[in-house]
């Protein structure tokens, strides 16, 4: 039985996406604040001098290395005290850190400021992307997963047109102080919200916290009621999850951490999900969109007018997420990615010769066919890439070693970044338009690695994209018939019925089984 999601299951997933909304927004504001005017004044730039382009790689490579960090942090805490506790810190960090960012007096207290908000952003990127996945029925985990890189370019469009907005401000403090106190909202409501978001039903497993995980499974696939069917599938699935724990709990305890290193389908998983992030970066995106302004500044326009279209491009990126996610689960993963890398070398390869070609001169035709490149690009990427990333590398991990697998996956994200946004300011000062052809060359060779090495997950429970890699499936529910799925099903109720009546009679002995066991 096909299973869509529930208005319950939507309901998580946008206030989740508050989560995705602090990322793009936090991401992106330095993008318009590094050619305000306000900015450069406080800060003494502008001089177009070797300093400049150092405090501006600085400003990017903190933010990344402090995201870094929050990943890795994100990999071992979610696993070891849930998913709920640790958003709950990742929103404490992000809104010190953009407070910090906002009353920064001196450009050692920015520095720091962007150090510890990147910490924060790493901590939501990989933490979303995991409790969107566990919480959605297979059969529409890409279009829900998929909102975390809608809503992530969404932050991308506000910071740029809030940008542009105050660019126009006479205060030259509000110009940047403004859109930067902003990026504390969006953490600040998740956190407010976040009594309402119920804690991973998987995790719970991994905890033998079965009552509890129940309880959430039945109601996101709406079995609260007296729709049997729904409490059919609910039961189905569940038991699906409560086998795969189990026989994945005990491999893990077998091998405990050294497994994740050395077990074969674990090395795959990994290296596959570090890859992916690191061949999205390797598509120049983020030196792209960061230099932004600079590279519209290039092709002849001035004054605001850079701002409005970097606006714009995240406008469009967030449109292309959006379809992206909604053919996700009818395209399939594999070929929508393809397209995107594809799609991205080509705009890079034909704007970049626009740049060297027309950059410079005063040739209309030339200079606005690259500004349409470059939103070529940003569709691209946003409904073939950055849509995918997120969700393959949310689903290819088993429930035990997920939150590791992605920490793992968005590491390839941000050291990416790190090494060529870090290196933008001056490469692009010493070598120009040429720097744009090393990510045309590596996205060629990505694109043919991918088409040979990645399986293709769609359709399937995060418990059957095991099989891909050669582990073990306990339940096979896509193949199973009917038949199969009633025995399984009524097994399922059989057992939670003989754990309701358990705990009724040790209710009322006035201890609980649990308390016994304790």
């Amino acid at each position: 039985m096909a299973r869509t999601y529930t208005l319950y299951n939507l309901r998580i997933i946008l206030v989740l996406t508050l989560g995705s909304l602090t990322f793009g927004y936090g991401f992106s504001v330095i993008s318009n604040t590094i050619g305000q005017p306000g900015f450069i004044a406080k800060f003494n730039l502008g001089n177009d001098s070797s300093y400049d382009n150092a405090i501006t790689g600085t400003i990017n490579g903190l933010y990344c290395a402090g995201a870094l960090f929050g990943a890795l942090l994100t990999g071992w805490m979610s696993e070891a005290r849930g998913r709920k506790e640790t958003m709950y810190l990742a929103c404490v960090i992000n809104v010190v850190g953009g407070t910090l960012e906002t009353a920064s007096v001196d450009i050692a207290m920015f520095l720091v400021s962007r150090f510890i908000s990147g910490f924060g952003i790493g901590m939501m990127v990989v933490l979303i992307p995991i409790y969107q996945a566990e919480i959605s029925p297979p059969n529409a985990r890409g279009f829900l997963v998929g909102q975390h890189g809608t809503w992530i370019v969404m932050g991308y469009a506000i910071a740029g047109w809030v940008g542009a907005g105050t660019y126009y401000s006479s205060n030259l403090s509000f110009q940047w102080r403004f859109p930067i106190a902003l990026s504390i909202v969006p953490p600040l409501a998740l956190a407010i919200c976040s009594p309402w978001v119920p804690e991973s039903p998987r995790w719970l497993l991994t905890r033998d916290r079965h009552e509890e995980a129940w309880t959430i499974v039945r109601r996101l696939h709406g079995g609260e009621g007296s729709d049997e069917q729904a409490l059919q599938y609910a039961r189905e699935e569940f038991y699906q999850m409560t086998e795969q724990v189990r026989v994945d709990s005990v491999a893990w305890k077998q091998a405990g951490w050294r497994g994740m290193f050395t077990k074969k389908s674990y090395q795959k998983r990994f290296w596959m999900g570090f890859f992916i992030q690191y061949a999205a970066q390797s598509t120049g995106a983020q030196v792209i969109y960061v230099y932004i302004v600079s590279l519209y500044q290039n092709l002849g326009l001035t004054g605001g007018v850079p701002l409005i279209l970097g606006a714009a491009y995240v406008t469009v990126a967030t449109i292309s997420n959006f379809v992206g996610a909604l053919l996700l689960d009818r395209v399939g993963r594999k070929p929508l990615l393809l397209t995107g890398l594809t799609g991205c070398m080509l705009s890079v390869a034909l704007e970049t010769a626009m740049i060297a070609e027309y950059a410079g001169t005063t040739n209309k035709a030339g200079l606005s066919m690259g500004v349409f490149f470059s939103f070529c690009f940003i569709s691209f990427y946003g409904g073939g890439i950055d849509v995918v990333g997120y969700v393959y590398c949310s689903e290819i991990f088993p429930t035990h070693i997920r939150s590791q697998g992605v920490a793992w996956s968005l590491a390839g994200t941000f050291l990416s970044t790190l090494v060529y946004v870090e290196a933008a300011p001056t490469a692009l000062a010493d070598i120009k338009w040429r720097y744009y052809i090393v990510f045309i060359c590596l996205t060629f060779v990505n694109v043919l690695i991918i088409y040979f090495w990645c399986p293709e997950t769609k359709g399937l429970s995060l418990e059957e994209i095991n099989a891909l890699f050669g582990d073990e499936v306990v339940v096979h529910f896509a193949d199973a018939t009917e038949k199969q799925k009633h025995e399984l099903a009524t097994k399922m109720h059989a057992e939670a019925e003989q754990r309701e009546d358990s705990q009724r009679r040790g209710n009322g002995a006035g201890v609980t089984e649990e308390a016994v066991k304790a």
